[in-house]
């Protein structure tokens, strides 16, 4: 499980088919040291198995599920990719569950300073950002307003949601820690649904076909 709270970016350095999967090689010093053949580990939200690591270096097989469903086999080698090793049990949950299982690809449609370029005031290394991303019309069910979503594996708070696109707002250290900075409008994005939110959905659509009449009472005694 992760939380979606970047740790540092790796630089793809190739892809390459590999018999009946793609191999990734991922250049993530500080990273790449802790990882054991086999860890688990989120590159861009999508869960990954490290394989071959060395003290700069790891590898990773991509399926064609993860190729098909993800951003990732669409990378250029010098893309900038999110990296979160797994939370230790008893850690503090710093953003959301994520599961590293991605739902599908959006399209961001623009990055914008809240603080016009042309303003005296603008400095690109303390202004916040407002992203915008076209979610797949498969997620669009999860976005809840105030909701929480991992887009390329970040841990991110929907401010809005007009039915097909959400806003969301970026803090500096966001923007400059993780991908964000080097992504254009036009660019795909890994996105995450959270989980509780697919469960509740889930849970509801059951008692719904059961002639069960969702209440205030019912949802307080469930824990929502």
């Amino acid at each position: 499980m992760f939380t979606g709270i970047i740790e540092q970016t790796g630089t793809l350095v190739s892809l390459e088919p590999r018999g009946g999967v793609h191999r990734i090689t991922i250049e993530a010093p500080g990273i790449a040291e802790r990882l054991r053949e086999g860890d688990s580990l989120a590159v861009s939200g999508v869960c990954l198995t490290a394989l071959d690591p060395d003290p700069r270096y790891f590898h990773a097989d991509l399926a064609r599920e993860t190729l098909e469903r993800t951003s990732l086999g669409a990378l250029q080698p010098g893309a900038q990719l999110n990296l979160e090793l797994p939370t230790a049990a008893g850690s503090p949950l710093g953003g959301h569950v994520v599961q590293g299982h991605v739902d599908g690809t959006g399209v961001l449609t623009a990055l914008d300073p809240v603080v016009p370029e042309s303003s005296s005031d603008f400095d690109r290394k303390t202004t916040d950002w407002t992203l915008k991303v076209r979610v797949p019309e498969n997620t669009r069910g999860w976005m809840v307003d105030k909701g929480s979503v991992a887009i390329e594996g970040i841990s991110l708070t929907i401010a809005a949601f007009d039915g097909e696109t959400i806003s969301i707002a970026i803090l500096p250290l966001t923007y400059w820690r993780t991908n964000l900075h080097t992504l254009h409008a036009g660019a795909r994005v890994n996105i995450e649904a959270d989980v509780l939110v697919k469960l509740a959905q889930q849970q509801m659509q059951a008692q719904r076909k059961s002639g069960f009449d969702l209440t205030a009472a019912w949802l307080v005694a469930n824990g929502y």
